[in-house]
């Protein structure tokens, strides 16, 4: 009885041993390859539990998940001739399981090396086609899908699918830049001192026209005054005319009046006049002369 109570869970433990030993599990996101003396004999796995033989087969796993290529900046011609310094990554996958371990023998660095070897051949035909400002503005949506079909086309080679290839960043070499932009900075000028000149023009005119319109202007308001003072002394004149003829002696009495205050007003006018001239007539006689001389 203690005999059989030992053997079974000896065997137990046998049996999980070799069930371990001789299956293997494939997780959702892997992708397995069975081999067999080191040649692929199975590579059409699903997620699950599989069988094996120790020692005969040997099972190699990959992540079949979208991974990132995150490629070293590179140089390209355009059509122009023009260098250009182009920063992109690329999104992939394994497509082909077998395909690719045959070219890459599994190794991460194998597979960026190849891939970026194609992608670039990409790019280099994609850019030489186009110029600088096609592929910095004008084309740039349309040569990411050009890029990523003719990429996945090259890609296949190696039994992985490119899903995506985006250009982070385009930039001009140094030597390049400096010429460029010290043409920008030229044109820029350029354009201001023609702005700055068309400004002053159109301040000219402004200005030509502000004085013509004060010149007018001055002028409508000095022929309207002088026409207004004419009217004034006309009715003046015509307003004394009429107070002369009613009462020329009171007229006469009053335009002294005015004459003697204006005369004395500031006190330091100095005259030099006979006593019995006719500019003091109403200071002998109140009443005045009979007959008025002149008016003063």
């Amino acid at each position: 009885m203690n005999g059989k109570r030992m053997t079974l869970p000896v065997l137990g433990l046998v049996l999980a041993i070799g069930a371990y030993a001789f299956t293997f599990v494939v997780y959702q996101w892997e992708l397995a390859l069975k081999l067999r003396l080191g040649e692929i004999i199975d590579a059409d796995y699903k997620p699950g539990l599989h069988l094996m033989v120790p020692g005969l087969h040997n099972v190699v796993k990959f992540d079949g998940r979208i991974q990132t290529l995150d490629a070293q900046p590179q140089r390209f011609l355009t059509i122009e001739k023009k260098d250009v310094i182009v920063d992109s990554y690329v999104k992939w996958r394994i497509s082909d399981v077998a395909q690719y371990f045959r070219t890459t023998g599994g190794s991460l660095a194998q597979t960026s090396r190849l891939l970026s070897e194609r992608i670039n051949t990409s790019l280099r035909d994609e850019f030489g086609k186009r110029t600088i400002q096609d592929v910095v503005s004008g084309e740039r949506t349309e040569i990411m899908d050009l890029l990523r079909k003719d990429s996945d086309e090259k890609a296949s080679e190696i039994g992985v699918e490119v899903v995506d290839v985006r250009v982070k960043q385009i930039d001009l070499p140094p030597e390049v830049s400096d010429s460029v932009y010290n043409r920008m900075r030229a044109e820029r000028e350029r354009v201001a001192r023609d702005l700055r000149a068309q400004g002053a023009e159109a301040a000219e005119k402004i200005r030509a026209n502000a004085d013509r319109q004060r010149t007018v202007l001055l002028a409508k308001a000095y022929g309207e005054s002088e026409r207004l003072r004419g009217e004034g002394d006309s009715k003046a004149t015509e307003i004394y005319a009429k107070a002369f003829n009613r009462n020329p002696e009171f007229y006469a009495f009053y335009r002294s009046l005015d004459a003697y205050r204006k005369a004395f007003s500031s006190g330091k006018d100095v005259m030099v006049l006979k006593p019995d001239s006719d500019f003091f007539r109403y200071f002998s006689d109140k009443n005045g002369p009979a007959t008025p001389s002149a008016q003063p």
